[in-house]
């Protein structure tokens, strides 16, 4: 794919094809690992139909994204992890939410019966198709179609989601189990949320406990620790859609998300890399390595 800048609309026709989202696999055959690493929240693609119907300006509505945070995990499929990441952003279609979870007030015609208008996520503007940014400014100027809608879900939603059951499929028949880990990034802002002394550097959600076996979770605080990295659990982020939806322990597919705190990598201002990015990739590769290597088979047991 040719290089595209991070606010350049989709492609022409008779240009290189656009990839809603990327795949990676470790390598020719069967899985290496059970692990799956996604990053449904890094999209930088901001098509011209979004564009031409947002009022912010596109600085504006890309401090929603979790930037660069595919760029954080780029290697794990070099340590036998598979990889998917978003290719259109955020804020043009949200990959963790459901696909119809919308909010009626941004819509000209009435959503269908089946649409999912009533969550605590479309009452926060924060729906599959988002009414705000993180500063609760409104995004577009006009009212959507669900024919809008519905173009974004089928084109990018619904195949992102096609390739991730794959990828866990896959790990599964090759394993017995999966784990899937889903990469975000917070504000610093939020990561302050509930600490006492200083925020979270890392916040591990699995839903309570609901999504993957505990010792997954344990691990991973342990690795990060290690590094000497202050973790949280839970909270402000127990988990989305994908932690939710595939974190099924009882059918051997584990998930677990994890979310950054962007002062650790990120000018939140600019979204540029700072110092820390370098450091913070090469922890994520040693993380990465640990768990491929890690003895898994309490779960392949459960």
């Amino acid at each position: 794919m040719a290089a595209m800048n991070a606010l350049d609309p989709l492609p022409k026709p008779d240009s290189a094809p656009f990839e809603a989202f990327r795949v990676r696999r470790a390598g020719e055959g069967p899985p290496p690992t059970p692990l799956v690493f996604a990053s449904p929240h890094s999209g930088r693609v901001y098509p011209e139909d979004m564009m031409s119907a947002a009022a912010l300006d596109a600085l504006s509505i890309r401090r929603s994204e979790d930037a660069l945070v595919d760029d954080l995990i780029a290697e794990a499929p070099a340590h036998g992890a598979a990889f998917i990441a978003a290719g259109y952003a955020r804020a043009y279609i949200d990959l963790n939410r459901e696909p119809f979870e919308l909010d009626p007030t941004m819509f000209a015609d009435e959503l269908p019966e089946f649409a999912r208008s009533r969550t605590a996520r479309v009452a926060a503007g924060l729906g599959a198709i988002a009414r705000v940014v993180s500063e609760g400014q409104e995004i577009y100027r006009r009212k959507l179609t669900f024919a809008e809608a519905r173009t974004r879900i089928e084109g990018a939603h619904r195949p992102y989601h096609e390739a991730l059951r794959a990828l866990i499929a896959e790990a599964q028949a090759a394993h017995g189990f999966a784990i899937l880990v889903d990469w975000h990034s917070m504000p610093a802002a939020a990561a302050k949320a509930g600490a006492r002394d200083r925020p979270a550097d890392i916040v591990l959600g699995d839903r309570f406990g609901a999504a993957c076996a505990g010792v997954l979770t344990a691990r991973v605080e342990r690795e990060f620790e290690a590094l000497g990295y202050r973790v949280a659990r839970n909270t402000p982020y127990a988990g989305g859609y994908t932690t939710e939806h595939y974190g099924q322990p009882s059918r051997r597919a584990h998930a677990l998300q994890i979310e950054i705190n962007r002062a650790l990598y990120l000018d939140e201002a600019t979204l540029s890399p700072t110092r820390g990015f370098a450091a913070l990739k090469a922890h994520i590769e040693r993380l990465t390595a640990a768990l491929a290597a890690a003895d898994w088979s309490a779960l392949k047991a459960a």
